[in-house]
């Protein structure tokens, strides 16, 4: 979160949540704003999850961070699959 923007995290949001959600099985019903909301908070959640485990979270717009959103937004799309009961 060092030196990102707002436009920065939209980018990377929507990119990490977009292969994320190949990952998860829930790109055809998703859509572009669900990308970039599951990639942002994807962000947030992999670099807690990185910082526990003794790494770095996103910091800045490069393939570390891309690679901490997209394991945070598979985390976030999974929990979310879970909650929801959606089998999509």
């Amino acid at each position: 979160m060092d030196a990102m923007g707002p436009i920065s995290w939209i980018v990377l949001g929507g990119l990490a949540g977009w292969i994320a959600s190949m990952f998860v099985g829930t790109n055809k019903s998703q859509g572009l704003l669900g990308n970039i909301v599951a990639g942002v908070l994807g962000g947030i959640v992999g670099g807690w999850v990185f910082g526990l485990l003794g790494g770095r979270g996103v910091n800045g717009f490069n393939p570390w961070s891309l690679l901490v959103a997209v394991v945070g937004a598979v985390i976030v799309l999974m929990i979310w699959k879970a909650i929801s009961g959606k089998k999509q």
